[in-house]
C-alpha cells in the first residue's frame, strides 16, 4: 500500500514538473514499442476479418465441419454450405431415380460438390493452422506479454525515482539537521532500498529489450503469415479445379448418352400414340 502511494505521489510530481523522471528505453526500442502496438491492432482486425470468410465454424476439427449435412447443427456450430449442397442434390436425385436424366444429373454432380467441400474443409483447416493460429498467437498472446512487461518496467521506474527522491531529501537533511545520527542511519537505509529498485529495474529492462529484440527481428516471419495465406488459396483452387476437370467430361459423357436414349424413345413413342 505504501509503495503504490509512493509510485502515485511520484507521478503526480513527474506530472507537474516537480520531480525528474528517469528514461529506461532508447530511441530504438520505444520506436519497436510503437509498432508492436500497431502490428498488435492490424493482426487482430486481420484475424477478425479472415474468419468472417470461412464456411466452416473456427475451432471445429475437419470430420464436424464435413460430415453432417446441415448448414447449421443443433447447437449452432455453422457447417460447410457446399456440405448441405451436395447432400440435398444427392438426395434429390435418389427420390428422382436414376430413369429420370434430372436425377441423374442431380446424383452425380452432388458427388462432385461433396468432392469441392472436402477440398474447401482441408483448405480452412490449413488456413486455420498456419495463418489464424499463428496471427491470434501474436495479437492476443505474444505482443500483449511484452506490452505487459513494459508496464511492469514504467512502476519500476516510479519505484525507483521515488525512493531516489526521498533519498536525496534524507541527504539533504543531514546538512540542515541536528540530529545527524539518526538522518544518516534513515539515508543508509533509503540508498539500499535506491539500490535495491535500480536493480529490480535493470532487470526489468534487460528482459523487456530482449524480448522487443527478438519481436523485431520476427518481422520477416509474421510477414511470412500472409504469403502463407496467398499460396494456400491458389493451391486450393488448383485441387478444386482439378476435381471439376476430371469429373466434367464424365458427366458430360453421361449426360449426352441419356439424350440419345431419350431421342430414340421420342418416335418410338410418337408411333404408338399414332397407332
Amino acid at each position: 500500500m505504501k509503495k503504490q502511494f509512493n509510485r502515485m505521489k511520484q507521478l503526480a510530481n513527474q506530472t507537474v514538473g516537480r520531480a525528474e523522471k528517469t528514461e529506461v528505453l532508447s530511441d530504438d526500442l520505444l520506436q519497436i514499442e510503437r509498432r508492436m502496438e500497431m502490428v498488435r491492432v492490424v493482426s487482430h482486425n486481420t484475424h477478425k476479418r479472415m474468419v468472417t470468410c470461412l464456411q466452416g465454424h473456427i475451432g471445429t476439427d475437419a470430420e464436424k465441419r464435413h460430415s453432417v449435412p446441415r448448414l447449421y447443427t443443433g447447437n449452432g456450430q455453422k457447417k460447410l454450405p457446399l456440405t448441405a449442397l451436395s447432400q440435398a442434390m444427392v438426395d434429390g436425385g435418389s427420390q428422382l431415380g436414376e430413369e429420370s436424366l434430372i436425377g441423374k444429373m442431380m446424383e452425380v454432380c452432388g458427388e462432385a460438390e461433396n468432392r469441392l467441400a472436402s477440398e474447401l474443409l482441408q483448405h480452412e483447416v490449413q488456413i486455420e493452422k498456419d495463418v489464424l493460429d499463428p496471427l491470434n498467437q501474436l495479437a492476443e498472446v505474444d505482443i500483449p506479454n511484452i506490452l505487459k512487461q513494459r508496464k511492469q518496467l514504467a512502476r519500476l521506474v516510479l519505484d525507483y525515482d521515488s525512493a531516489r527522491a526521498r533519498w536525496l531529501q534524507a541527504t539533504k537533511s543531514i546538512i540542515s539537521g541536528t540530529n545527524t545520527q539518526a538522518l544518516t542511519a534513515k539515508a543508509d537505509l533509503l540508498k539500499e532500498e535506491v539500490d535495491e529498485a535500480m536493480n529490480k529495474m535493470e532487470l526489468c529492462k534487460d528482459q523487456l529489450a530482449a524480448d522487443m529484440y527478438s519481436f523485431f527481428s520476427k518481422e520477416g516471419d509474421y510477414a511470412r503469415y500472409y504469403v502463407m495465406l496467398l499460396e494456400a488459396q491458389a493451391d486450393y483452387h488448383r485441387k478444386s479445379l482439378t476435381v471439376l476437370e476430371s469429373v466434367l467430361p464424365t458427366i458430360q459423357a453421361q449426360q449426352d448418352r441419356v439424350l440419345r436414349r431419350a431421342e430414340w424413345s421420342a418416335p418410338a413413342a410418337c408411333l404408338c400414340t399414332l397407332d
